[in-house]
């Protein structure tokens, strides 16, 4: 089984380039974009679920779902995947 908190895999959704190791009702292809501001990527939705990790300006974030105000993808220098603030991405 894949680490939720390193592979892009919820039970709704996961990253296409997992298609050959998962299975999920939907797959998504990751949208590059730069932080713009510092920004928290979580655990959970949740504002106040844990944090993984701070990601600083300019940092990449590949954007696998957007809801809301809130993205969810892969933080790939941290090797990281969580939610952070839509409106931090350019």
């Amino acid at each position: 089984m894949l680490d939720p908190r390193t592979h892009a895999v919820r039970p709704d959704l996961a990253d296409v380039r997992l298609a050959e190791y998962v299975f999920a009702p939907h797959y998504a292809a990751p949208i590059t974009r730069r932080v713009a501001q510092s920004a928290a990527l979580r655990i959970a939705r949740d504002p106040a679920s844990e944090t993984l990790a701070t990601l600083a300006p300019g940092d990449l974030f590949e954007v696998l779902e957007l809801a809301g105000a809130l993205a969810w993808g892969i933080a790939p220098d941290a090797k990281l995947v969580g939610y952070l603030p839509a409106d931090r991405l350019t």
